[in-house]
């Protein structure tokens, strides 16, 4: 017998709540497109609007963690403050660079054998020993192979995408760049790569700034008897620095290298050029500073007093392992303040701050901070945030994922093969009384035992500083720690291109951890070739220093007489600091100072504009460029300089502490009744004119 149940009541209202229910999940889905539209909608209001009328500052929204704050929404080129801050130093305008290349029939005799190269050292020391290594080739007649860039081996648990030279230079346009002068090979022939894994090959373990006669006499007889060397050069600079006059053309080969034929590998080049386009997106032009506060150079120079704590005791600790291995002459223990005085050590943040205020950049100048390691820490850049509000550098204008794309595929565990700390177990008390009587004793009083010792736990010891407390060796470094020291080295080539490419170029120590030119010294360099009027302060930290000394209790209300003077000081060495550096810098590292042998003269303004001693010593002898490359007939040098000073600027007692665009009555009152008894204020304004 067939059932037949009857059906549910009800029935057609379960069906109505069904359809109920869809027209709700349709709702609710449209709600929250609407929400995504209009929330996508505000931000573009936000990004692109021309200002707020309830404010009189204008910040761009961007999804980095700078936010850009300026006083004044309009930046007028045209203006004398303008003109006295960003133009060009005019005594150098017509100079400009010329390394020229060899005549396209010149043919190379035969290779007398293969030259391979070990670098070692930083980003200064690296780019400086290329350029030497190719020289190197040349004046041997051999074929040169790709150099091995230690830092950046397979070893270092960096990415396996890149090989040795290719993590941070493209070596097609090293190869490409260099094809007139010397015949480039990426690796050893098989017979020599064997014999190199065999240890075959004679090394020869190069001296800082050998002579030409050294290679000629002692590497090329084993080049000829071998058909292969290999150089290690692991203090960055294997050949001397100046040549004599009948190798001027290495001299220019070295130019060559540096600005031609060394290019960073694509991914560095389009974050660097992302970088400065982020910076210059509000249409501003913008500083560049390298602190250069490295550990390493701090230790050398003996400037560990001017330190606190857990940093002086670093510093101390690598100056006396320089001291063991010969690097370092002196005792471990010196007077860091009166070698500050003497101008051997770097100037702080806050008295680059001070400098840059007393100059006339107001608060809201872009400042891009350089350098991988600031010694010290974000508590020394606090006096620079506060006297500069735009302070950025490469973390504030990347995203994490732009960092790991540059980097490559990496492997994400590594193994640490150093042996780990071990936990410390608290220690038993063997001493302590028992038994049953001394349990049912009764009260009376008892001695309390000393303390347990405290158990070391590894968040005790972790960061590269935790060993000072745990042992006087330093430990050798971790996996971890090699593969951020390669990262470092990309890190400088993003600044690098920063700083070249920057309006102003302000170096707060130009000196490394041997007393050679630093990052900061190329980065002069480069731009002194590329763009010799740009403007880039060669500071005197003596000079400076007995200035900052002078009005050291009154720093941050210094009157009229003292921001003039240093004023007057800081405009000359814009040109007249070549001067110095001439016997400075040059003697050391070529790239710091490649003048006059890779530049030329465009026509004889230079013997108007200059001043004496910059045209005696260096401009005399230059050779003139090319017809093409001489300007129009406008007579740049005789054009007016009396416009430079702006009669604008803030008074003498508020422009070092004023943060805002908010009118002080009481302090700007106080500080022209200060200007109007300088007796000798026209003298000074008119020592700041060029």
């Amino acid at each position: 017998m067939k059932l037949v149940y009857p059906a549910k009541a009800g029935g057609g209202g379960e069906g109505k709540a069904v359809v109920f229910k869809s027209k709700l999940k349709w709702v609710g889905l449209f709600g929250l497109v609407l929400s995504a539209f209009s929330l996508f909608t505000h931000f573009l209001l936000a990004r692109y609007s021309d200002g707020f009328a309830a404010s009189e500052y204008k910040s761009s929204i961007t999804i980095f963690s700078w936010r850009p704050i300026f006083e004044n929404v309009d930046f007028s080129a045209s203006r004398a403050l303008h003109r006295r801050l960003w133009a060009p130093v005019k005594d150098l305008e017509s100079i400009h660079p010329y390394a020229d290349h060899r005549g396209n029939n010149y043919v190379a005799p035969a290779s007398n054998g293969f030259v391979f190269v070990r670098i070692r050292g930083g980003f200064h020391e690296i780019r400086n020993s290329i350029c030497d290594v190719v020289v190197i080739a040349r004046l041997l007649n051999a074929t040169l192979v790709i150099p091995e860039i230690q830092s950046t081996t397979s070893s270092k648990g960096i990415s396996t995408e890149f090989k040795s030279f290719a993590y941070l230079y493209s070596e097609d346009q090293f190869i490409a760049a260099l094809v007139d002068d010397i015949k480039i090979v990426k690796t050893l022939p098989n017979d020599l790569k064997g014999a190199r894994r065999k240890k075959e090959i004679p090394s020869f373990k190069v001296p800082n700034s050998a002579s030409p006669y050294f290679y000629l006499h002692h590497v090329l007889p084993v080049l000829h008897k071998h058909s292969v060397v290999e150089l290690v050069v692991p203090d960055g600079g294997c050949l001397q620095a100046q040549l004599p006059q009948n190798l001027e053309e290495y001299q220019k080969l070295r130019c060559r290298v540096a600005y031609n034929a060394l290019r960073f590998r694509q991914e560095v080049q389009e974050l660097g050029t992302k970088i400065l386009y982020r910076i210059r997106a509000s249409g501003r032009p913008f500083i560049a500073y390298d602190p250069g506060m490295t550990r390493d150079a701090l230790a050398y120079h003996g400037c560990a007093e001017l330190f606190q704590d857990v940093h002086t005791e670093l510093i101390q600790h690598k100056r006396a392992w320089m001291i063991k291995r010969g690097i370092v002459k002196g005792n471990l223990t010196v007077d860091s303040a009166e070698r500050r005085l003497n101008g051997l050590c770097p100037l702080m943040p806050e008295e680059i701050g001070m400098l840059l205020r007393a100059y006339g950049y107001s608060w809201d100048t872009i400042i891009y901070l350089s350098g991988g390691e600031v010694f010290g820490g974000q508590k020394k850049l606090i006096p620079l945030h506060s006297m500069f509000e735009n302070v950025v550098d490469r973390t504030s204008l990347t995203l994490p994922w732009e960092l790991t794309k540059m980097y490559g595929r990496e492997e994400p565990n590594l193994v640490d093969k150093r042996p780990k700390p071990r936990l410390s177990p608290p220690l038993k008390d063997n001493n302590k009384p028992s038994g049953p009587g001394w349990e049912n004793s009764g009260p009376r009083p008892r001695p309390l035992p000393p303390p347990p010792p405290r158990a070391k736990y590894p968040y005790n010891i972790e960061g590269w500083w935790g060993w000072v407390a745990e042992s006087d060796n330093e430990p050798e470094s971790t996996v971890m720690e090699l593969r951020t020291n390669a990262h470092k080295l990309l890190w400088e080539a993003i600044d690098y291109m920063v700083c070249v490419e920057a309006d102003v170029f302000v170096p707060g120590f130009d000196r490394d951890g041997r007393g050679n030119p630093n990052f900061a010294s190329l980065v002069m360099g480069h731009r002194l070739y590329r763009s010799p009027a740009s403007r880039t302060f060669r500071i005197d930290r003596k000079e400076v220093t007995r200035h900052l000394e002078e009005n050291r209790d009154h720093i941050y209300q210094a009157n009229h007489t003292w921001i003039a003077s240093l004023r007057k000081h800081l405009k000359k060495h814009l040109s007249d600091g070549l001067v110095e550096e001439l016997t400075r810098s040059k003697p050391l590292s070529f790239l710091s100072f490649p003048f006059p042998e890779c530049s030329c003269s465009s026509s004889d303004q230079v013997k108007v504009n200059t001043s004496s001693s910059l045209h005696d010593v260096l401009l005399r002898n230059m050779q003139r460029c090319p017809s093409w490359m001489d300007s129009g007939p406008g007579d740049k040098g005789a054009e007016d300089d009396g416009g430079e000073d702006d009669d604008s600027d803030p008074p003498a007692a508020t422009i070092l502490f004023q943060q805002s665009g908010d009118s002080n009555e009481a302090v700007a009152e106080m500080g022209n009744k200060e200007e109007t008894q300088m007796d000798d204020q026209e003298e000074l304004e008119g020592g700041e004119k060029r």
